[in-house]
């Protein structure tokens, strides 16, 4: 560019700039910055809820030609599920392995691939829940949770189950074995011995069961070390709440933080429930959404429905579809719920899935059941013949459900010709084992290995697809979150 050039730039650029200082007003107000929208993140987790029970939940609850909320969910995948070190995970590794992308062996906790899952031993009072982890035996893996409170959103884990049983306790603790429930329970209680000090200033919201873990032996819990964590997570500002009143009664617009320990142990099944005494999930997890919401950044929730893993280890297969059916609903309430502040999701991820399978099956070809009523067993009949109606019938000329297991603790010896009276009223019943391939010890049926169903929706939820491994789901959630 020759002088000439350069002085004819210098003197447009001076024109442009008296011309901007001449057309704004001196005082003109300054128009503040938009606040960023908050993120949030709903991570529901069905215990258990492999494809098999997704299905017979379905017949069970709305017929074969109905639709579950999450089977509405616009985005699928996938998800396999092994473990470090064993092809059938447990709920421990499984569970961490989508909360910090790391593998690990079963009954770890959120740490490192190389850490041993060493049995608790016998504590003070006999109970064996004494750590034995050992000196140098892995390290932590950081959870989307710690993530989250890292970035200043709030925190909260909901579940059926006692809060420091697997699941939950992936999101919050870090520990060589999945039993170690009573140093689980002190990871959640801020500036205690024990606490977990990347949950900042600590978890927002923890609702289930398992007070056991948080009272000491001489008032009737499991703690040997004499602490009463309820009582110190009063002192850090936690409202503390025993029973569905108690939680109804809750304002989240003043309530700081808030711990609800509804039983000593896991919470009864839904088909058991008590509903004027323990709250439903759907419950719990729209009040945690409540509390969760005051802080303007955004949060992580977790949500469990833990109890379907139990009754499908007693092969009780109504207790099952029962308790998936209220994991479904409380998917259902939180959307709704999501939706009255973000309609579109743009904000709002919401994930499903499941942390491994059972061994849950649908036999033989029945003809259709429709939803199981109080004069219709459904999915939990025996089969009858889709052709002619009457009921099927095995070599041994006796009827079978529907639904059976690979492995369990209803296992005929020899012929079952004495079953030949076997039929609805038998198998559709609340306590009804189903019949199992392997013979196993009560509460014994095993996990399965196949892939487990995701589906998500919301924002980012369009990057879940195919078959995936429930490292990438970590990875996935990450970086729709921004966390």
């Amino acid at each position: 560019m020759n002088r000439k050039s350069l002085l004819l730039a210098g003197l447009s650029a001076a024109l442009i700039a008296g011309c901007s200082s001449d057309s704004t007003p001196v005082n003109a107000p300054v128009t503040p910055p938009v606040a960023a929208a908050p993120k949030n993140v709903i991570f529901f987790l069905g215990d258990g809820m492999g494809m098999t029970t997704m299905t017979a939940a379905r017949i069970y609850s709305v017929g074969e030609d109905g639709e579950l909320t999450v089977d509405t969910l616009p985005e699928t995948a996938f998800v396999k599920t092994y473990s470090n070190d064993a092809q059938v995970t447990d709920s421990a590794p499984s569970m961490s392995a989508y909360m910090t992308g790391v593998k690990m062996n079963n009954e770890v906790i959120s740490m490192s691939p190389n850490t041993v899952a060493v049995d608790p031993v016998a504590d003070a009072n006999g109970n064996k829940l004494g750590n034995n982890c050992g000196a140098n035996n892995g390290t932590a893996a950081t959870t989307l949770l710690e993530l989250a409170k890292a970035q200043g959103l709030a925190a909260g884990v909901v579940t059926t189950t006692r809060v420091t049983h697997a699941t939950p306790a992936a999101t919050y603790s870090h520990i060589c074995h999945r039993d170690l429930e009573n140093d689980i329970a002190a990871a959640s209680v801020p500036g205690g011995t024990g606490y977990n000090s990347a949950l900042g200033a600590g978890l927002d919201v923890l609702l289930g069961g398992g007070s056991q873990f948080f009272t000491p032996v001489k008032d009737g819990g499991k703690r040997s070390d004499g602490r009463n964590l309820i009582t110190e997570m009063k002192a850090k500002n936690a409202a503390f709440v025993s029973n569905v009143t108690e939680l109804n009664a809750i304002d989240a617009a003043k309530t700081e933080r808030l711990l609800g320990l509804f039983t000593s142990s896991h919470m009864s099944y839904d088909l058991d429930r008590d509903p004027a005494k323990e709250p439903s999930l759907a419950e719990m997890t729209t009040k945690a959404m409540d509390v969760l919401a005051k802080n303007t950044k955004g949060y992580f929730l977790m949500v469990e429905g833990g109890r379907i893993d139990h009754a499908l280890h007693e092969t009780t297969a109504k207790k099952a579809l029962q308790d998936m059916v209220a994991f479904d609903n409380a998917i259902k309430a939180a959307l709704a719920k999501a939706r009255v502040s973000d309609p579109e999701l743009k904000n709002t991820l919401v994930v499903v899935t499941a942390d491994h399978d059972h061994t849950l099956v649908l036999n033989g070809y029945a003809k259709r059941t429709g939803k199981t009523t109080a004069a219709n067993a459904g999915v939990l009949g025996v089969v009858k013949n889709y052709v002619t109606g009457t009921a099927d019938k095995d070599l041994d000329g006796a009827p079978y459900s529907i639904i059976g297991f690979g492995n369990g603790e209803n296992r005929t010896q020899g012929s079952r010709s004495a079953m030949a009276s076997l039929d609805d009223s038998v198998t559709g019943s609340n306590t009804y084992h189903q019949e199992a391939v392997v013979r196993m010890g009560a509460g014994s049926e095993t996990h399965g290995g196949t892939d487990v169903f995701l589906a998500a929706t919301g924002k980012g939820a369009e990057t879940f697809t195919g078959t995936i491994d429930n490292t990438k789901v970590y990875s996935l959630v990450k970086a729709a979150a921004g966390l």
